[in-house]
């Protein structure tokens, strides 16, 4: 398939993990990226990775995804090389606390909610103001679909970010499309205290798929939602989970 033939994407925190598996995807069909992520050298490396794929392609801009500047910049280069972005992934997010949400300390808290939700909604704005002329998906975690012990004020900030999907697929309806998805465990850096060691074979028992989720689980699911294969699909979000959601509790 080559559904992004000719097409600008922009992808946040997409060094590794599920960023740059969504940027491979789109890639190989037909897309040109651009990527971002706080590290310089993770970056050149995605790059050089994408290049693999379809030389020339994909370009990387260094910053913090709650950065004003660092989003500037990558404006600047959509607009001066590209003339334009067709779609957007907000995927960047943090959680740099794990524990009960009375025991994160309130800086923390703010910092978590200005990575995953509000720099979420900046770049949304910025993107609609340089002319985005499809799609969205921001990328959600069913720890925002209920209370999830351990990453609990993650969960809070990535249910926030769920809503505000919402939020904006009406308010930018009818030219944008605007959808999440939310994983389950995937296997990325982010998640990695969940399921290292002795704890995979225990967390992948609790999917009927057995296993637990792999980036590219999630690449394609992201794919068809900012493709015009879901055209007639906004303000959704799609669980991606290895059919964990399916079995009753208790």
């Amino acid at each position: 398939m080559r559904r992004f033939e000719g097409r600008v994407a922009l992808i946040t925190g997409a060094s590794r993990g599920i960023g740059l598996a969504v940027a491979e995807r789109l890639v190989t069909e037909g897309a040109t990226v651009v990527i971002t992520g706080r590290k310089p050298e993770s970056l050149e490396q995605a790059v050089a990775r994408l290049d693999t794929i379809a030389q020339g392609h994909a370009v990387g801009v260094a910053g913090q995804a709650d950065d004003e500047d660092h989003r500037a910049d990558v404006f600047a280069l959509v607009r001066d090389r590209f003339g334009g972005l067709d779609h957007l992934v907000n995927n960047a997010g943090i959680n740099p606390a794990y524990g009960p949400a009375l025991e994160i300390e309130s800086s923390v808290v703010r910092k978590i909610l200005e990575v995953n939700v509000v720099a979420a909604l900046d770049w949304t704005r910025s993107a609609v103001e340089a002319g985005l002329r499809r799609s969205i998906v921001n990328t959600g975690s069913v720890a925002g679909l209920s209370a999830s012990p351990g990453v609990a004020f993650y969960g809070v900030s990535k249910a926030a970010l769920l809503n505000l999907t919402q939020q904006l697929a009406v308010e930018l309806a009818p030219g944008i499309r605007v959808n999440a998805v939310a994983p389950a465990v995937v296997r990325t850096r982010l998640a990695q205290a969940l399921y290292e060691g002795d704890r995979e074979a225990a967390l992948a028992a609790v999917y009927p798929l057995g296993r637990i989720g792999e980036p590219e689980d999630v690449a394609g699911p992201v794919a068809f939602l900012l493709s015009d294969d879901a055209a007639w699909i906004t303000g959704h979000t799609l669980t991606i989970d290895g059919g964990a959601s399916a079995v009753a509790v208790g």
